[in-house]
């Protein structure tokens, strides 16, 4: 079965390939249960397509929120009920009295976190919110976050652990940019949008930095569509919004939107 459904992932997805299979063997063979860490996209993506593949076995995603980004995944025999499972989430709320406070982003609050110890994988969506913070968190480092984070992009902060059904989402804002390009080339269009030469942006591409819809794409002549997210290691991220029309030089018009 491996050597088979490996043809369908990059070989840097093969170690997930593994453990996600065994999740679903266990489930399927031995009646366990099974409760992850928060998945991107993509490895949800596998998973869900290995519990395809097993005829008595179901899974869960949920990320706190409907649309959530990162999720934990419950791997389960198809007999059990999961609607009302526990799927171990939490809310780290983080406020402060500090006006500076008021100026912090996504990648403070996601730095100060990682500056702890913590995995990554142990947290799920950052909502930045316009007097604070709520992080979805594993429950089961909750109480850890809770007494060691103090600072903040060295800004002293205070914290509160909520239940999940006390989360407040923030909305996606896209910085949007008009481009033309001679082709929907994943080099090009990311040299557009990261404001550097077409030459370097091809180094991470190759290295492996580069994802697209959280799948690593190492070919610069990848070509992009509608609707698709890029995201490259120490560049940030953007969606394709639009891509049509020519000008008059024959190039072709595209909309992008960088996160901020």
């Amino acid at each position: 079965m491996k050597l088979d459904i490996y043809d369908h992932f990059h070989p840097d997805e093969h170690e997930f390939v593994d453990r996600a299979w065994e999740w679903v063997v266990h489930a399927g063979e031995y009646h366990e249960v099974k409760l992850t860490d928060f998945l991107d996209p993509r490895q949800a993506f596998i998973l869900q397509s290995l519990v395809n593949r097993h005829p008595d076995v179901q899974v869960r995603l949920d990320g706190g929120y409907e649309g959530a980004e990162r999720c934990r995944a419950l791997v389960a025999p198809d007999y059990r009920d999961l609607s009302q499972e526990d799927m171990g989430l939490k809310v780290l709320s983080i406020y402060s009295g500090d006006q500076k406070f008021l100026s912090l982003e996504h990648g403070d609050y996601m730095g100060s976190i990682l500056g702890l110890g913590v995995k990554r994988s142990k947290i799920g969506d950052i909502h930045v919110l316009e007097d604070g913070c709520h992080t979805v968190v594993c429950e089961e480092i909750s109480t850890f976050l809770d007494m060691n984070l103090t600072q903040v992009h060295r800004i002293h902060v205070l914290r509160e652990i909520l239940p999940i059904e006390q989360l407040r989402t923030s909305q996606v804002e896209l910085e949007l940019q008009d481009i033309t390009v001679a082709s929907l080339r994943l080099d090009g269009i990311a040299s557009d949008a990261y404001r550097i030469s077409r030459t370097k942006v091809v180094v991470p591409i190759r290295a492996g930095r580069c994802r697209v819809n959280w799948k690593v794409v190492e070919d610069p002549s990848y070509l992009l569509k509608e609707g698709d997210l890029v995201s490259m290691q120490g560049f940030g991220r953007f969606k394709v919004i639009e891509a049509g029309g020519m000008t008059k030089k024959g190039r072709q018009r595209v909309k992008i939107g960088k996160f901020v």
